[in-house]
């Protein structure tokens, strides 16, 4: 059986899919939240992202060809930007580290 054919990993690539729209849609209204709204949004946050380290790890992991090319498609897109994924992710922790620092968290 191959990577994407697992019901387990084709779930939660749409629950990190539906979670990440939602908190993205969410926060288009952070600066309007109070101070515990803003604390909330950014342990949601962190949480997502520790959820999807995890499973952009099972791709890095994974034999399966296809996982392994969307490791690489994902390299190629983040390229584009000079950036890479470790460093995808080192900068959303310094947004959100940031942002905890400005609520005095």
């Amino acid at each position: 059986m191959g990577f994407f054919d697992s019901e387990v990993v084709q779930q939660e690539a749409r629950q990190l899919f539906e979670d990440y729209q939602s908190l993205t849609q969410l926060g288009s209204e952070y600066g309007k939240f109070d101070r515990e709204g803003k604390k909330m949004f950014i342990e949601k946050m962190e949480e997502l992202m520790e959820r999807y380290r995890v499973f952009m790890k099972r791709f890095e992991l994974s034999e399966d060809f296809m996982a392994r090319m969307t490791v690489e498609q994902l390299k190629t897109q983040l390229g584009q930007f000079g950036m890479t994924p470790q460093q995808m992710f080192d900068q959303m922790d310094w947004t959100l580290k940031r942002m905890k620092s400005e609520i005095e968290y």
